[in-house]
């Protein structure tokens, strides 16, 4: 059992828990959580070790893992409820080419997230209402921050999701006969519900700070969620989440 903070093993995986630029250098992403690591397992994501609290963690022990103490699981885990499972995993890298879309699908694009909290929502909501696809353009998070992993529950396994730039998104969107809307707020805007989602269409959101950058300003038309209060913007993840509902709404 491994006791000490100074195990090399531990500040291994401190560096992979912590440093972004690290596991993209490694090719490895890690997962904390008994749910997460199940979801990680069924969508045949590619182990590479596992570091259990064997005091905490209750499920079937992988062939393969390092036993550690509660001391060193408390101290390097995000949570204490996570059921005493670290996994390390291969990363994946999927290409946007190899995605055949169906007459009925709807994209999801977020362009420039800035947050993982944000981004681990959206996905979360994402897969809750059936999207079929998430582009994110231009990224500035890592997919695999362990905190976009934890705030969509493992919604990332399993999911269509891939990363690229602007115009090569749009490209492929056209290229495909998506019906594009984008998310501005201009004047111009129509209300959400009055668009026809059940036809094949993407729509697009911008950063949390400043919105849809001015590539995407002469793109499709612009959809508007109808507000009345004071307040005229949503968190990103909220928008996301009630635009991924109406879309649900018109195909049920």
């Amino acid at each position: 059992m491994i006791e000490s903070l100074q195990n090399e093993k531990i500040k291994y995986l401190n560096r992979l828990l912590t440093d972004n630029r690290f596991r993209k250098k490694e090719q490895v992403f890690t997962v904390e959580g008994a749910q997460e690591n199940k979801r990680a397992l069924k969508f045949n994501s590619k182990p590479v070790n596992y570091f259990i609290c064997e005091s905490i963690f209750s499920g079937e022990l992988p062939l393969k893992f390092e036993s550690i103490s509660d001391k060193i699981y408390n101290k390097i885990a995000y949570r204490g409820s996570s059921e005493g499972i670290i996994g390390i995993y291969k990363t994946e890298e999927k290409d946007l080419n190899n995605y055949k879309p169906k007459d009925k699908d709807s994209v999801i694009v977020i362009e420039s997230v800035e947050k993982p909290g944000n981004l681990g929502a959206i996905l979360r909501s994402c897969e809750a209402f059936g999207i079929e696809a998430i582009i994110i353009t231009d990224t500035k998070v890592d997919i695999y921050n362990p905190n976009v992993i934890r705030s969509s529950v493992g919604c990332l396994f399993g999911m269509n999701i891939f990363q690229s730039e602007n115009k090569t998104a749009l490209k492929f969107l056209n290229e495909n006969n998506f019906q594009i809307y984008t998310t501005n707020m201009h004047q111009n805007a129509i209300e959400i519900s009055s668009i026809n989602f059940v036809k094949k269409s993407a729509l697009i959101f911008g950063t949390e700070h400043s919105g849809l950058s001015d590539f995407w300003s002469q793109t499709g038309k612009n959809v508007i969620i109808p507000m009345c209060g004071s307040i005229d913007s949503l968190n990103l993840s909220n928008a996301v989440a009630i635009s991924c509902y109406e879309i649900l709404r018109q195909k049920k």
